[in-house]
C-alpha cells in the first residue's frame, strides 16, 4: 500500500457527515447535483429498490452487462472491507486517487448549498460522487440500489427509465410505515412517468406497485421465483424464460428469485433502448457472478469457511436454509459458527432462525464481538444461544481475531461466520487477498 493522506483526509471528512445521520428527502441531494452540474441527467439505467435482494439483483445485472462488454456504473451497499467498494465501474471500485477527488468537489458543493435545506448527510454527498464519477467516466448506463424506501432516498434524485422492486417486507418500520402497504408505497413511489417497472413483489405490495405502475401509465412486469433445478456446492440452476437450464454462481435457493428480477431488469433496459445484452452473455454472466459477504464460500487451507451477514432474522432464515441445503456439499465434520452482532438489532430473532438449521444442531458456537460502539458483548451473544438448548456448545471469545483463530485451530468441519456485515467484512479482509480492495495509508506527520 502507498502513503496516501488525500484518500484518508477525505474518507474521514466524508464519514464525518455520519453525525447527520439518517434525513429522508430529496431537497439537498438535488441541491448538490445542481452544484456539481446535474451529472445524473445524462444518465440512464435502472433504479432497485426492495427489502431484500437489492444486491444479489445488482451483482447478478452487473455480471451479465460485463459478459456483453457494456460498461456499467454500480452501487453494492453496504462495502465490506472499503468505502471504495460504494462506487464501481464494471465490477471495479473507484481508485482512491479519483474518490480523494470526487470528495473534494462535493464536500465543497455541500457548503454552498442554501442553509434552509439542512446539512447534506454521508449518503447525500455519496450520492452526488457516484453520479457525478459516473458521468466523468462516461459509463454506458448505471445501476443504482436504493439506501432507504424510494420516495424521499437520495438516489430518487435521479431516474434512469427503468424502476425495479424486489419485493417488500416489515423493515424501517419507524422511517417506512407500520404496515406491508404503506411499505409498498414508499418503494414503489421510484416508478416515475415514462419508466418501464419490474417487480418481485407478492400479495399486498404487489397490488399497490400495480396501482402505481397503473396510475402513471407505466408498462409493469411482474416475476415469480425461477424454478428450481438444483443446488451444489457452487451456487443453484434454474429455468428462465428464454435462457432454459442456467447456471446461477450465487449459493441459496433465495437466488431464483432474485435471478428472476434481475433477467426481468436486463429485459425492461433492451425495452427501453438502454442496453441488449444477448442470452450467452446472461448465461456467462449468471455464471460468474459473484457477491461478497454473501454466502460467500471460502477455502481456507482445506477448510470450508461460509461467510454471510445474515444480520436480521429474514436474512438469518435464509442462512439456516442454505446451510442445511449446503452441507452435502460440504467438507464432513462438527460445524462450528463464530457469530457476533449489533445491539440495535434483533438478536433474539437471528439466533432463532439460525437455530431452526439442522445441520448447527450439533455445532460450536464461538460467541464474539466487535470494537464498535452498537456492538453486543460476546457474552449476551453467547447467553442467546445457551438459552436455545439442544447439544451445542457455546464458548465466548470477545476478540474477533481471536475468535477466528480459535475456530480455525479446533473446528474439525466447516466453519460459518454470520451475524453481523461488519464481522464479515473483518474476518473477509483477513482471508482473502484482493489488490483492488486495499486502502492507502497516510502516514503521520513528522
Amino acid at each position: 500500500m502507498t502513503s496516501d493522506a488525500g484518500y484518508s483526509e477525505a474518507l474521514r471528512a466524508l464519514t464525518e457527515r455520519g453525525r447527520f445521520g439518517i434525513h429522508l428527502g430529496l431537497g439537498r441531494t438535488r441541491a448538490l447535483l445542481r452544484e456539481l452540474g446535474d451529472p445524473q441527467l445524462g444518465i440512464r439505467g435502472a433504479l432497485v429498490a426492495g427489502t431484500n435482494g437489492k444486491g444479489s439483483v445488482l451483482a447478478l445485472a452487473g455480471a451479465a452487462l460485463r459478459a456483453a462488454g457494456i460498461r456499467a456504473g454500480e452501487t453494492p451497499k453496504p462495502h465490506l472491507v472499503t468505502y471504495r467498494e460504494r462506487m464501481q465501474i464494471g465490477g471495479r471500485p473507484i481508485d482512491p486517487a479519483a474518490f480523494a477527488r470526487l470528495a473534494a468537489d462535493a464536500l465543497a458543493a455541500a457548503d454552498r448549498i442554501p442553509t434552509r435545506l439542512g446539512e447534506p448527510t454521508e449518503f447525500e454527498i455519496l450520492t452526488a460522487m457516484l453520479f457525478r464519477w459516473f458521468a466523468d467516466e462516461v459509463v454506458d448506463l448505471a445501476v443504482v440500489e436504493v439506501g432507504l424506501g424510494g420516495r424521499l432516498d437520495a438516489t430518487h434524485a435521479w431516474d434512469g427509465g427503468v424502476a425495479a422492486i424486489t419485493n417488500v417486507a416489515l423493515d424501517h418500520t419507524d422511517r417506512l410505515g407500520t404496515t406491508i402497504p404503506a411499505i409498498a408505497r414508499e418503494k414503489a413511489a421510484i416508478i416515475e412517468r415514462g419508466d418501464i417497472a419490474v417487480t418481485g413483489a407478492t400479495g399486498d405490495a404487489l397490488a399497490v406497485v400495480r396501482r402505481r405502475a397503473s396510475r402513471l401509465d407505466v408498462s409493469l412486469t411482474v416475476v415469480d421465483a425461477a424454478p428450481l433445478i438444483g443446488i451444489d456446492r457452487d451456487g443453484i440452476e434454474v429455468t428462465l424464460p428464454g435462457l432454459g437450464p442456467t447456471r446461477i454462481g450465487l449459493r441459496g435457493r433465495h437466488q431464483a428469485a432474485n435471478v428472476a428480477v434481475a433477467d426481468a431488469v436486463l429485459d425492461a433496459l433492451e425495452a427501453a433502448g438502454i442496453a441488449d445484452v444477448p442470452a450467452a452473455a446472461r448465461r456467462d454472466g449468471y455464471a460468474a457472478v459473484r457477491w461478497p459477504g454473501r454466502l460467500e464460500l471460502i477455502d481456507v487451507e482445506g477448510r470450508d469457511v461460509l461467510l454471510d451477514g445474515a444480520h436480521n432474522p429474514a436474512g438469518a432464515a435464509t442462512l439456516a436454509t442454505a446451510i442445511d441445503d449446503l452441507r452435502p456439499h460440504l467438507r464432513p465434520g462438527r460445524m462450528t459458527l463464530v457469530m457476533a452482532a449489533m445491539a440495535d438489532k434483533d438478536v433474539d430473532g437471528i439466533v432463532a432462525a439460525l437455530a431452526a438449521a439442522g445441520a448447527l444442531d450439533d455445532a460450536t458456537i464461538v460467541a464474539t464481538a466487535l470494537d464498535l460502539p452498537r456492538a453486543m458483548p460476546a457474552a449476551e451473544v453467547a447467553a442467546r444461544w445457551r438459552a436455545h438448548g439442544r447439544r451445542r456448545k457455546v464458548v465466548v471469545e470477545p476478540d474477533a481475531e481471536r475468535a477466528l483463530d480459535r475456530a480455525l485451530a479446533d473446528a474439525d468441519g466447516p466453519i460459518v461466520v454470520a451475524g453481523s456485515l461488519y464481522l464479515v467484512g473483518a474476518v473477509r479482509a483477513r482471508l482473502v487477498d484482493d489488490p483492488l480492495l486495499l486502502d492507502p495509508v497516510a502516514e503521520p506527520a513528522p
